[in-house]
């Protein structure tokens, strides 16, 4: 029988008692929430509620009782309107922590849903455990990645969602579900990559590894160089990304490759918000004569400029993000990834007005039903532009571009895919909204953004 058929045979957990006392912080009338807003500024609303489940049992009693559409929140680091709602939200900050780790027979981590990326890496190192791989931003909110799909780069290494071994879920019913591949297989394999339209997940189980020493490399290469060793660069390196910088003919090549010796930490500054200025100073001075801009810049750039470190791998992988921006991306088969990115190039360096770095990554496949990487390994092209500067072109014409080499859009970031879109790009896409439909059959977690790739099920 195929998964599509089967009936969902979910069995639910029993939720914690109460504690003496405890009363759950249902949202009322006479509070008056704050606006939200995302990291960008692109996505803002104006709930009726805002709530900090501080336990299970008060995430209960929330998401039967609070106002709809229920929408959780973590760190803002979407840019997509996954989060706005006129309803509730539901901020997981308070279930944050590592509730237990293992070594034996193989290492895995049990951590709260609400916990920044950046302390569980820190949780982890504390207990001589690392992430096997992590997204190069760290302040979201473990459960925000997973629901957006948030992932890392290297050819053999998967998304973060593909690490998950077991998650507990609070369904808008109150229904607590524990799942994994073995016990309500169905929700699990939904509930890795959810948009937040299952409910809210609560705890999960990662595989991780021993803590480990990287040795990272950057170094420049001119873009024909580069875009012809990318899948060489790919092969040969644990993790290979690259950033291609348009209007200089170079391009930065980043490297992570395990090191048998110790750490060698020392202090670093990084450089990438001096480049991104530089870039910025670049384009306002000489963006009316492109060849011009490309001369000097060529000029300013010493190619033989490299860099090297020595250290646990979590102090390398993630990096801070001051200058915000807006940003749109596509996962292409890996055999479409060099193609994509030369076309992608192409466009922007017609446009006198990006300065923008195009980003470049690989990852690999999982089985997760709406990961953009589902059975199939891919390359990641993420475009650009600062938060206070047009940005339609990212969806316009950068989201042509990714349709014509059969991208799938990541979650978090800028698109306009239809549903009809969607539906043809997961071949799970019917088996979700089954699972959702089931844990949520009144629609309490769509929010407008949401809705439109749902209603037709829900109406049928």
């Amino acid at each position: 029988m195929t998964a599509s058929g089967m009936a969902l045979a979910m069995r639910p957990v029993a939720a914690a008692a109460p504690q003496p006392g405890a009363t759950p912080s249902v949202p009322t009338a006479a509070a008056a929430p704050a606006a939200w807003r995302n990291w960008s500024g692109i996505a803002q609303c104006q709930p009726a509620a805002w709530a900090v489940p501080r336990s299970e049992e008060e995430l209960v009693a929330l998401l039967r009782q609070s106002p709809a559409p229920l929408r959780a929140v973590g760190a803002g680091h979407s840019f997509t309107a996954l989060v706005p709602t006129e309803g509730t939200l539901l901020s997981i900050d308070a279930l944050s922590g590592l509730s237990a780790h293992a070594a034996q027979p193989a290492p895995t981590a049990t951590l709260q849903a609400g916990t920044r990326l950046a302390t569980v890496s820190r949780l982890l190192d504390g207990v001589g455990l690392a992430l096997r791989n992590a997204p190069d931003i760290d302040a979201q909110t473990l459960a925000g990645a997973l629901a957006t799909a948030t992932h890392g780069t290297g050819a053999d290494l998967p998304a973060l969602h593909a690490d998950v071994q077991s998650l507990r879920l609070v369904a808008p019913t109150g229904q607590i579900l524990s799942c994994s591949a073995q016990d309500n297989a169905e929700v699990f394999h939904a509930a890795r990559v959810s948009l937040g339209a299952l409910g809210v997940v609560t705890e999960m189980t990662l595989r991780v590894r021993p803590r480990h020493v990287l040795q990272r490399r950057v170094w420049l290469m001119p873009v024909d160089s580069l875009l012809r060793d990318l899948d060489t660069l790919a092969r040969k390196h644990r993790q290979f990304e690259c950033y291609l910088l348009p209007h200089t003919g170079y391009g930065a090549v980043i490297v992570h490759d395990e090191h048998p010796g110790p750490p060698q930490p020392v202090p670093h500054v990084s450089a990438d918000e001096d480049v991104l200025r530089d870039l910025r100073r670049l384009r306002d001075w000489l963006g009316y004569a492109p060849s011009l801009r490309r001369w000097v810049a060529q000029r300013l750039i010493d190619p033989a400029q490299t860099e090297q470190r020595t250290d646990w791998s979590y102090r390398l992988l993630s990096t801070q993000r001051p200058t915000r921006f807006n940003e749109t991306e596509g996962h292409v088969p890996r055999a479409n990834g060099p193609a994509c990115l030369r076309a992608v190039l192409d466009y922007l360096e017609q446009r006198n007005d990006v300065y923008f770095p195009v980003e470049f990554r690989y990852v690999a496949q999982d089985e997760a039903w709406l990961s953009p990487f589902y059975e199939r390994d891919s390359c990641s092209i993420a475009v650009h532009a600062a938060h206070d500067e047009p940005w339609d072109y990212l969806v316009k014409d950068v989201g042509a571009l990714f349709r014509r080499h059969g991208a799938r859009p990541h979650w978090g970031k800028l698109h306009d895919r239809s549903a009809q879109e969607l539906r043809t790009l997961y071949p799970r896409w019917n088996d979700f909204d089954r699972v959702r439909r089931h844990l949520d059959p009144q629609g309490r977690m769509l929010n407008a953004y949401l809705r439109p790739w749902f209603e037709r099920s829900n109406a049928s």
